[in-house]
C-alpha cells in the first residue's frame, strides 16, 4: 500500500513538472513568435528608411518632367511601400500642426498661427500603430508682430 501511495505521489509531481513544462513551453513559442514580429518590423523599416529619398528623388523628379511613365513608376513604389504596412502622415496645408507626427523646419508669417503653411516633404509611419519612421516635415505660420 506504502509503496503505491508513493507511486502515485510521483505520478502527481510528474504531471505538474510536465505541466508547467508544457506551459513554459507556450509562453516560449509566444515570445519567439512575439520578437520575430517585431524583427520583421524593425527591418521593413530600415529598408524603408533607406529607400524614402529615392521615392523623394521620384517626386521632384516628376514635379519637373511631368511624366506619365514616372507617375507610373512613382505609384507602384508608393503601393509596394503601403503594402508593406507603411503609410503616408496625411498633411496639407491649412492643418493645425502636429509636432507628434510633423517636423517643423521653418516659421513664416502671414496665416493662422500653428498652421500649416506648406508641406516640404512627406512623412511616414508604421499603419495602425504610433511608430514614426520618417516626420512629415512642414513649414509653419507663426505669430505676425
Amino acid at each position: 500500500m506504502a509503496k503505491s501511495k508513493k507511486n502515485n505521489q510521483e505520478v502527481e509531481l510528474l504531471k505538474g513538472q510536465l505541466a508547467r513544462a508544457l506551459a513554459d513551453y507556450d509562453n516560449l513559442r509566444k515570445r519567439v513568435e512575439s520578437e520575430k514580429i517585431a524583427w520583421e518590423q524593425i527591418a521593413a523599416t530600415r529598408a524603408i528608411s533607406g529607400l524614402l529619398p529615392v521615392f523623394d528623388m521620384l517626386l521632384d523628379a516628376q514635379e519637373h518632367l511631368k511624366d506619365a511613365g514616372l507617375e507610373i513608376v512613382i505609384g507602384e513604389f508608393r503601393k509596394s511601400i503601403q503594402d508593406l504596412g507603411v503609410e503616408e502622415i496625411r498633411v496639407a496645408v491649412g492643418d493645425e500642426f502636429n509636432p507628434l507626427e510633423e517636423e517643423a523646419i521653418e516659421m513664416v508669417a502671414g496665416g493662422k498661427e500653428n498652421t500649416v503653411a506648406e508641406v516640404v516633404q512627406i512623412g511616414w509611419k508604421i499603419k495602425d500603430q504610433e511608430f514614426i519612421i520618417r516626420p512629415a516635415k512642414v513649414k509653419v505660420f507663426k505669430v505676425s508682430n
